[in-house]
């Protein structure tokens, strides 16, 4: 039907961001040659068919009846049509990995930016979305079974997405230039460039639902349907949970201080405070505040770490791994700066990974053995009433660094942050 040939194109637009500079001109003739040898090949394979006289076969592909075709006079024409339809199949199944290497690359960049829960946005220790692909893979399954690996079924779910995709893409061009022309100098030559595409995918995908609705089509529209309003549920979660975030940081990010600062040095010897923090802002500020005033006058040192997490908000080479690492530091920095503004001895350790939960325990074990009468403190968020979604949206990275700790000896307190929700 004419949506496999775009994904190759597709894969190409979902991972440019990972190409070498220049990333834009590296793209666009990456794609020439892939749009060229595609134009070439089915092209090709058209007037193939039209020479040889190419008809449906129960049980065949037109491919396969075109083998048979082209070397049935051959003397081991067989073997050459069995090599041909292998070849493909496995050229077939080497695409097939694209899904599950682009697929999870976007689910990446939508938990970035809140429609999917953030912990998609991982990187495991091998840099790929690991959770993203554990969903990819069981979905795939899922419908496997259910349509019981119908192809018809399952080229139709495929097509009908594919062109829903670059519909919307190309809706979502179209009036990014329409908005941008007075800034865009050569608008008029990009518009004209999506607009047909637009038109194009749109009138594909109409004729596809239309011809296909009962044969599967209906399916399609109702899974992602569903995954759209999902989508948009989790979203008005987060935005609710940074609303209140917001609070926290315009009340405690600006904590007024009075005296000189402490500048003593610590003191391994003496009380210790370890404290996880995750940027600065006013939940990390609120759970240092509440040490101070629950724990008054016994820890007389304040470390604070923090992991410069490398997700796929930022995943753009080492320039934006270097960044990461300077906005980490420069936000300990703040934390110490308070801590010795209201009088007590601190200092700041930090470390790079792809796990918070790995990378922060291992932090907080080697600075709890530099620091012997110490106690690890971390903050999580409590909503007044807890629903049964709230454990998938929010990791528990707090319990899951509190158990590694407990088995390694390391004291470690949560300190819950009130989340009127």
């Amino acid at each position: 039907m004419g949506g496999g040939t775009y994904t190759g194109i597709e894969a190409v637009s979902n991972g440019l961001q990972i190409m070498r500079d220049p990333k834009v001109k590296t793209g666009k003739r990456t794609m020439l040659y892939m749009a060229t040898s595609l134009a070439i090949t089915a092209g090709g394979l058209a007037i193939l068919y039209l020479l040889v006289g190419v008809q449906p076969t129960v049980g065949k592909t037109l491919n396969s009846v075109l083998a048979d075709s082209l070397f049935s006079g051959w003397s081991f024409g067989h073997v050459l049509a069995v090599i041909t339809i292998f070849s493909e199949g496995a050229l077939l199944l080497v695409a097939a990995q694209a899904g599950f290497i682009d697929a999870p690359r976007v689910m990446a960049n939508m938990a970035v930016d809140s429609w999917l829960p953030h912990r998609f946005a991982a990187f495991s220790e091998r840099l790929t979305m690991r959770n993203g692909v554990v969903l990819v893979g069981t979905a795939a399954l899922a419908l496997l079974f259910y349509t019981q690996g119908s192809i018809i079924a399952l080229v139709i779910m495929y097509s009908i997405n594919v062109f829903l995709t670059f519909t919307i893409s190309e809706f979502g061009m179209s009036r990014f230039f329409i908005k941008h022309r007075k800034k865009e100098k050569y608008w008029k030559k990009h518009i004209s460039v999506h607009i047909t595409g637009l038109i194009l995918c749109f009138t594909i995908l109409s004729v596809t639902v239309f011809e296909k609705f009962m044969e599967g089509g209906w399916l399609t529209l109702v899974i992602t349907s569903l995954v759209i309003i999902l989508c948009y549920f989790i979203r008005k979660h987060y935005l609710k949970v940074q609303s209140d975030k917001r609070k926290f940081d315009e009340l405690l990010t600006t904590i007024p201080t009075m005296g000189e600062p402490n500048k003593e040095p610590v003191n391994p010897k003496e009380n210790t405070a370890i404290m996880l923090v995750n940027g600065y802002n006013g939940f990390g500020v609120h759970t240092f505040l509440t040490i101070v005033r629950q724990f008054p006058d016994f820890y007389k040192n304040f470390i604070f770490v923090s992991v410069a997490v490398i997700d796929q908000g930022l995943f753009k080479g080492e320039e934006g791994v270097e960044n990461h690492k300077v906005s980490i530091q420069e936000a300990l920095e703040k934390y110490v700066d308070l801590a010795r503004r209201l009088g007590l001895k601190a200092d700041y350790r930090m470390e790079i990974g792809t796990d918070v939960v790995k990378s922060g325990s291992d932090l907080c074990i080697i600075v709890n053995k530099e620091y012997r009468k110490s106690m690890v403190f971390s903050g999580k968020l409590a909503f007044r009433v807890e629903k049964f979604y709230h454990r998938f949206l929010h990791n528990e990275t707090a319990f899951a660094i509190q158990r590694i700790l407990h088995w390694n000896g390391v004291p470690n307190m949560i300190l819950p942050i009130r989340m009127d929700l």
